[in-house]
């Protein structure tokens, strides 16, 4: 109530889903609270401070429309897919952190892939190598899927970034629920 009165509107429940959101997948609230996390569901944080609430909300709102690959981000794609041949099957991605390339096999790799997105991990699984391996010994259908993939989680990176910027604020001034 005391943050739905100091903002003097209505808060519609994605601007809580979105909030949460945005908490989650801040590294800081991730290695703060990392040992509950092992053994409990996370417990949220609500900011008193109406203006940081919503700037955490639209952040995670930017994250879920970039999740669900909605995003008009996605547009300026930041990998390109290159290679020659009619072979384009999934055989064993190797990554050339150098070169800041994947391969997909030896006629064709995604290329400007840096290092941070090829390790970026959700649920303790590699992003992008654990999509390639599960699709392996099939076609590459549709590389523009994997360069989505690839620009979302480099803008992941840098929107979790934000979120880290503004965190401390959050633990400053919070509601705290009877």
């Amino acid at each position: 109530d005391e943050l739905i009165n100091e903002l003097n509107q209505d808060i519609t429940v994605e601007n809580i889903f979105h909030y949460i959101y945005s908490i989650l997948f801040s590294p800081i609230y991730r290695s703060q609270y990392s040992e509950f996390l092992k053994v409990d569901y996370p417990r949220i944080p609500f900011t008193a401070n109406p203006e940081l609430f919503l700037q955490m909300a639209a952040l995670g709102e930017r994250l879920a429309n970039l999740h669900l690959l909605k995003s008009d981000e996605l547009n300026q794609p930041r990998v390109k897919y290159q290679g020659e041949g009619g072979n384009q099957i999934i055989e064993r991605p190797v990554y050339n952190a150098e070169e800041k390339r994947l391969y997909i096999n030896k006629n064709y790799y995604f290329e400007n892939l840096e290092p941070k997105v090829w390790t970026y991990q959700i649920g303790g699984y590699q992003v992008m190598d654990k999509y390639l391996k599960d699709r392996r010994g099939q076609t590459l259908e549709d590389p523009r899927h994997l360069i989505r993939v690839a620009t979302a989680l480099a803008k992941t990176i840098e929107i979790q970034e934000e979120i880290d910027a503004i965190y401390d604020g959050v633990e400053e001034n919070l509601i705290l629920f009877k």
